[in-house]
């Protein structure tokens, strides 16, 4: 989730510049429409000039005075004068706008039947036919400025503002991503059952109200969770007391009468006495408990080690050793829920097995209890939740699940029940493997391990 407002920002800076890119390219093709007319304008008069001025000086001249005026006049400026002859092959001018337009502006002043013609006979110019009497001529203007040179200036004005632009884009969005980072931060913090600290109210209105709003959403949800542990511990612990001198006084009738009603009454105060201490375990909390690097093989043999003593018969397979971040007390609690939950809803026959996958230690309970149907098992990992008609009718609070389910969240793990295809229930429980604490530990503390049958 951290990576969210960093993609969001990345997203947004990259459409600003997209959108500036545009924005100047767009505004150069406008001003190179616009000034296309004017520059053509120029050229068409330039031209217009030229061959005017020639015209002239050939009406002033005596007839037998033109030819050693053409020759004297196609040179100069580098202009330069041919006779025409109106059966030569004329090409079309190129499919350009700016020289057709050039041509057009040329024809409105000179007429209609002038032919405009570019590098014609090989020869690079711009030419531009007139009449005089009965003989024909071609103007070769070589140098006419209808083109101009590509403006780099313009790409290092446009390439300043963009820069600029995106300096200032990124500032904007900067102080956009902070406080979204602080608040998916916040969020995880919050979905995984922490309580996060007060978010700084600043930035933006709206994202001072969202950061306000989600401050208050927090303390409120902090004042309900201490209000529920008050009043469920406070229920718990007045329970207890009356339940403890009530099994006193069954524990002292004498044996001989009513012995089954005794035991029963035991055995019914006894489970409500586990049920009052799963919720104090609810209600308890473990999110202050500090985390250690771990190896879980020690907890699950430990756990083990106290069900043979008990004489019940629990199997356990363990992968090779491999240090995690855990919480102690809280994952030997989520341990024991699974076991203990297994023994009491499945045979009395229960596997543990674990194993090692790319990035995860997966720990899996299996008993070959009566399962459960699949479209309850979600159901079951809220609190108060119970089934059952699928497990036995057993009795219990309907919080261990909850518990367990709780407590891998706080892992960063996931809690998922599976039916097995053979019969019963898997309880599968992933831990994620911290990647820096894989390349710090992987080698120093990985020993092999055999695996304990019973």
């Amino acid at each position: 989730m951290s990576l969210l407002p960093r993609t969001l920002l990345a997203r947004v800076m990259l459409l600003i510049a997209l959108l500036l890119a545009v924005g100047q390219f767009a505004a150069l093709k406008l001003f190179d429409y616009f000034e296309s007319e004017p520059r053509a304008m120029a050229a068409a008069l330039q031209a217009i000039t030229v061959v005017n001025y020639t015209r002239a000086s050939l009406l002033a001249a005596h007839e037998n005075r033109r030819l050693a005026l053409l020759s004297e006049l196609s040179g100069r400026e580098g202009v330069r004068i041919y006779a025409a002859d109106m059966l030569e092959e004329i090409e079309p001018l190129p499919r350009d706008y700016l020289i057709r337009m050039v041509a057009e502006k040329i024809r409105e002043r000179l007429g209609k039947d002038t032919l405009v013609v570019l590098n014609h006979f090989g020869i690079p110019g711009l030419w531009v036919s007139f009449s005089l009497g009965q003989d024909d001529y071609w103007v070769v203007i070589p140098r006419i400025q209808v083109d101009r040179p590509f403006p780099w200036q313009w790409l290092g004005w446009g390439a300043l503002v963009i820069m600029l632009s995106l300096l200032g884009a990124y500032l904007i969005a900067s102080n956009i991503h902070q406080p979204l980072r602080l608040l998916v931060k916040a969020a995880g913090r919050l979905s995984s059952g922490e309580y996060p600290p007060p978010l700084p109210e600043e930035g933006a209105h709206e994202l001072r109200e969202v950061s306000r709003t989600f401050n208050e959403m927090t303390e409120a949800l902090v004042r309900l969770d201490n209000e529920r542990t008050l009043l469920l511990a406070g229920i718990s612990h007045d329970l207890r007391t009356p339940l403890a001198r009530l099994r006193l006084s069954v524990e002292m009738l004498p044996d001989n009468e009513c012995a089954s009603l005794k035991t029963g009454m035991i055995q019914d105060i006894g489970d409500m006495d586990s049920i009052i201490h799963q919720f104090l375990d609810f209600v308890r909390g473990i999110e202050g408990e500090p985390t250690q690097m771990m190896d879980l093989n020690t907890l699950l043999t430990s756990i083990a080690d106290r069900h043979i003593r008990a004489g019940r018969k629990l199997a356990v397979s363990l992968a090779p050793t491999h240090l995690i971040p855990l919480r102690p007390l809280a994952m030997q609690r989520l341990l024991t829920n699974l076991i203990d939950n297994a023994f009491a809803y499945g045979s009395n026959e229960v596997t543990v097995s674990t194993r090692i996958t790319a990035g995860n230690i997966i720990v899996s309970v299996l008993d070959n209890g009566p399962g459960i149907p699949a479209a309850q098992m979600e159901r079951l990992l809220r609190p108060f939740e119970r089934l059952d008609t699928a497990r036995g009718n057993k009795s219990g609070s309907g919080l261990g699940l909850a518990i367990s389910d709780r407590i891998a969240k706080l892992h960063k793990g996931q809690l998922t029940l599976l039916n097995r295809p053979q019969g019963g229930l898997e309880a599968r429980l992933t831990l994620p493997i911290q990647p820096q604490v894989t390349a710090q530990t992987k080698q120093a503390f990985r020993v092999n391990v055999q695996p304990r049958r019973q």
